[in-house]
């Protein structure tokens, strides 16, 4: 092992530098071949192949999610978890760059073990399936899987170069309203209309979004409105998304979908039912002291992140629950220019591009040395615990 901190980071570059080539061709097979939530078998099979092949022990289905996977080397504490996103967006692919995520975690983790294969401590590779629907992360962290973990690292593609993600808590709620059929002409007074009320449901939430805090909103459709024009619909249903800047603010907001769900079911004579449809994706909670350390690593190859734009926020990710629970790290590292946006065709593109190709290993010797500082200073660890255990830290 190299006798200095210094020396540990010169060879984990070298050893990323060696593996450019490999880690290219796997976020290219990736691109090339997108799975969806719950659904990335082939990604899976690559990756534990890639991680099995250098002597990671691989723990398969993880959480009760068939694509989910857990890759350790070493033992014990302290452990650094890399996590690997695989899934793809329906219809567009790899638009929002996961397939450069899953191999640079891949190649942090191979190359911290070939660097530090020795060192006490473990490093422990996380695939996170359905980030983009589903929320693998967060499941993972309600089972366990980072509870005797000390920090979680990865990188995200963007259109900015950020040291850290503003990324707001959401979740989405199914709203029904039961009424009663009737016909609208021959007994207009018998019928109770369910659909009239979740339309009243929606002028409501209207007039509440104009008071919320910065970051709230809530954005609804219908998904269920009757079944014919000459009946009274007896049922409705809409699906809403809220998120807000913070958790809290987003129990606050789910806290008001009720009251005005049970308020308008009052006014009109209807039932109201609230349930959660999707799990809660918690806001994201940076990690100064480690997110500090990435950037200084990334900028050995020139790329120098800056903090986000203020009252710019980058929608949700299931990467916060982590965060809830260790100190982690989530930069955006640009593969195409500002003017541009992730989830879109020309984003895919730039997940498979010359300058995507640069920002992968220029982000995986950052990982790489990123997680070596964590396996190998103390005093790091115990910085990063001490702000993550602050209050303003879990808001």
């Amino acid at each position: 092992m190299p006798r200095t901190l210094a020396d540990v980071h010169t060879t984990l570059r070298a050893e990323v530098a060696r593996r450019a080539d490999e880690l290219w061709d796997v976020a290219l097979r990736l691109h090339a071949d997108p799975e969806y939530a719950f659904a990335e078998h082939r990604a899976a099979a690559l990756l534990t192949g890639a991680l099995e092949r250098d002597g990671f022990a691989v723990e398969r289905e993880v959480a009760g999610m068939p694509t989910a996977f857990t890759a350790r080397s070493g033992e014990g504490r302290p452990t650094v978890a890399l996590l690997l996103e695989y899934d793809a967006l329906p219809g567009l692919g790899h638009a929002c760059g996961h397939n450069l995520i899953a191999a640079a975690g891949l190649g942090a983790a191979l190359a911290v073990r070939t660097v530090l294969g020795t060192t006490p401590g473990s490093v422990l590779a996380v695939g996170t399936p359905a980030e983009e629907g589903g929320g693998g992360k967060a499941l993972e962290t309600e089972a366990g899987v980072f509870d005797d973990v000390d920090a979680a690292l990865m990188f995200h593609p963007g259109v900015h170069d950020w040291a850290r993600a503003p990324l707001t808590a959401q979740v989405q709620y199914r709203v029904g309203f039961h009424g009663r059929a009737a016909h609208p002409t021959g007994s207009p007074t018998e019928g109770v209309d369910a659909l009239a009320a979740l339309i009243e449901l929606f002028n409501v939430l209207h007039a509440v979004g104009r008071r919320l805090p910065q970051a709230s909103h809530v954005q609804g459709i219908i998904t269920h409105g009757g079944t014919a024009t000459n009946i009274v619909p007896e049922y409705a249903e809409g699906r809403f998304g809220l998120r807000a800047a913070t958790t809290r603010e987003l129990e606050d907001l789910v806290g008001r979908l009720r009251t005005c769900a049970e308020g308008v079911a009052r006014a009109t004579g209807t039932r109201a039912e609230t349930v959660q449809a999707t799990v809660r994706y918690e806001h994201f909670r940076d990690s100064r002291p480690l997110s500090e350390r990435f950037a200084g690593h990334l900028a050995h190859a020139g790329i120098t992140l800056t903090p986000p734009v203020p009252g710019i926020n980058l929608g949700s990710s299931d990467v916060g629950n982590v965060s809830s629970r260790v100190p982690a790290i989530h930069p955006f590292v640009a593969v195409m220019d500002a003017d541009g946006s992730d989830h879109t065709p020309e984003f895919a593109r730039a997940a498979a591009s010359d300058r995507a190709r640069t920002v992968l290993t220029a982000a995986t010797q950052a990982l790489a040395c990123t997680a070596a500082d964590v396996l190998l200073d103390p005093d790091l660890r115990t910085t990063a615990w001490a702000r993550h255990r602050e209050p303003a830290a879990g808001r």
